[in-house]
């Protein structure tokens, strides 16, 4: 950990970015190996990562953004409360555009295949974009000394994210199989659905170090975003096979995080 504390914030972000992508790709190749993937496995996975998320969601970024409004003189909840809708905003209206979409084309009776693999490429794909900006965010507010952000907070909502990439991977990947793609193509796909996490990773760096005005803003937005995936795509897939295991990772995920966030950070 002391290696990776020395590098420049924009590095640690790509570097966090690269294992979240890294994971996407192995979800992805499932497909080479496997035609279906047991979901009871998965959805114990994404309650994990869902407690993961939620707890990193205040620790180390909502937590953090309602100290520094205080120390730059805004009162205290304004700018957190604003950046946590509009990030959970951002992302249900994403989503609703999309299922929209998806939802035409599946009616159409003319929607081809190709459109409907790219529609679901699409879907994944800009569902990640906060993701990684919350990431970009969390190792930036670490540079920019916000109060209460620490390195292993980042580092465990990278693994978070990095975790629940996982099933993505392969959702983008097995239904493209069972549209006629190849298992090449089929993976080189699905890998490409987390490419956005590195990018959106460094825009969310640059913005918490050039912008500190607004950066309550900017941590309680990727806060909204986490909580909003959370809510609206981890846990309702994660309660379908088995709501004891789902409820048992989201604990274990939570108080993993809580733990490593509180006392190590």
């Amino acid at each position: 950990m002391d290696w990776l504390e020395h590098l420049h914030p924009t590095i640690q972000a790509l570097i966090a970015t690269m294992f979240t992508w890294g994971i996407t790709a192995l979800g992805a190749l499932v497909v080479c190996f496997f035609k279906n993937v047991n979901k009871k496995i998965l959805n114990t996975i994404l309650g994990f990562s869902a407690g993961v998320m939620i707890a990193a969601s205040f620790w180390s970024l909502l937590a953090p953004a309602i100290e520094l409004s205080g120390e730059l003189g805004y009162i205290e909840w304004i700018l957190p409360a604003t950046g946590f809708v509009v990030g959970s905003l951002f992302v249900l209206l994403s989503d609703k555009f999309l299922d929209k979409m998806l939802k035409k084309q599946n009616n159409s009776r003319s929607a081809e295949s190709l459109k409907r693999s790219i529609l679901l490429i699409s879907a994944i794909t800009i569902h990640n974009i906060p993701e990684g900006m919350a990431i970009g965010v969390a190792f930036g507010g670490i540079a920019s000394q916000v109060p209460g952000m620490t390195l292993i907070g980042a580092v465990m909502l990278a693994i978070g994210i990095g975790i629940q990439n996982f099933p993505e991977g392969a959702a983008v990947s097995l239904p493209l199989r069972n549209e006629g793609f190849s298992r090449t193509k089929s993976f080189f796909l699905g890998q490409a659905s987390g490419i956005v996490e590195p990018i959106s990773a460094v825009i969310g760096v640059i913005l918490v170090m050039k912008i500190r005005a607004i950066l309550p803003f900017l941590l309680a937005f990727a806060a909204g975003a986490m909580i909003a995936v959370a809510a609206r795509e981890l846990l309702p897939e994660s309660v379908k096979e088995n709501k004891n295991l789902a409820t048992i990772g989201l604990i274990l995920g939570f108080s993993l995080m809580m733990i490593l966030d509180v006392a190590l950070g």
